[in-house]
């Protein structure tokens, strides 16, 4: 542990770096998987890594706060248009996350879009997505639709079709809405589009299962973070 207070999680300054460290990661993977590269700068890249992994992990324990968790689109609706969202260490949509997709989010009338170009660290068959980056994808967008309907759920169970293989350096646009409501069951629909042809290459399902504010912050709370990491060796 540092002897240092965390900063406070809207810091402007801590967002604006996190959101920037976020892009240059996911940067970073699209190029390491997209480009040959020597023996010697692989070798660099790694220890360049570890280093900084080495330097973060005895820092204070940091988790996603339960407040902007809430505020990110479970009960704050979103505008008609093009819009953004703070919740910024959601794994797919998020600005400051690793494993983000870079979306452009747009409402129209009760529907999310979310427009993205698949690249190289999303690859998996030469060519084409790997099924679980749109899997990923559809779960994360379906999450927004909660925002339409300000209701707090979690995902009860997806399925997905793949109509079509999923391009990379493409743009795709995810388009997704409510489909019925039974209940506590929230059923939403979508689609996967091709822009450039206007092909649907995946649909999908979804069941999210809606729970009241006392049970949310339960669910919520979790296990404390991890003890600091060594590295692992191959």
């Amino acid at each position: 542990m540092t002897d240092t207070v965390p900063p406070p999680a809207d810091d402007p300054a801590i967002k604006a770096a996190r959101r920037r460290a976020g892009q240059a990661i996911r940067d970073l993977s699209h190029a390491f998987i997209g480009r040959h590269a020597g023996v010697e700068q692989i070798e660099h890249l790694a220890d360049v890594l570890e280093g900084i992994t080495a330097e973060l992990w005895p820092l204070d324990p940091r988790s996603r706060d339960q407040q902007q968790f809430r505020g990110s689109g479970h009960t704050g609706g979103y505008p008609q248009g093009r819009f953004t969202h703070d919740f910024d260490d959601r794994p797919v949509s998020g600005h400051s996350s690793p494993w983000g997709l870079d979306l452009e989010l747009h409402r129209h009338g009760d529907e999310i879009e979310a427009l993205v170009t698949l690249g190289p660290a999303h690859e998996g068959a030469p060519n084409r997505s790997h099924g679980g980056v749109v899997a990923a994808l559809f779960d994360d967008v379906f999450g927004f639709v909660l925002g339409v309907i300000e209701i707090p759920a979690f995902t009860g169970d997806l399925y997905v079709r793949y109509e079509a293989p999923v391009p990379l350096h493409r743009q795709l646009a995810c388009r997704v809405r409510l489909d019925d409501r039974q209940g506590r069951k929230i059923l939403l629909v979508g689609e996967l589009v091709d822009t450039e042809s206007d092909q649907v290459v995946a649909t999908a399902t979804a069941t999210f299962i809606a729970i009241d504010a006392e049970l949310w912050a339960q669910l919520t709370a979790g296990p404390p973070p991890p003890p600091p990491q060594k590295p692992r060796t191959f």
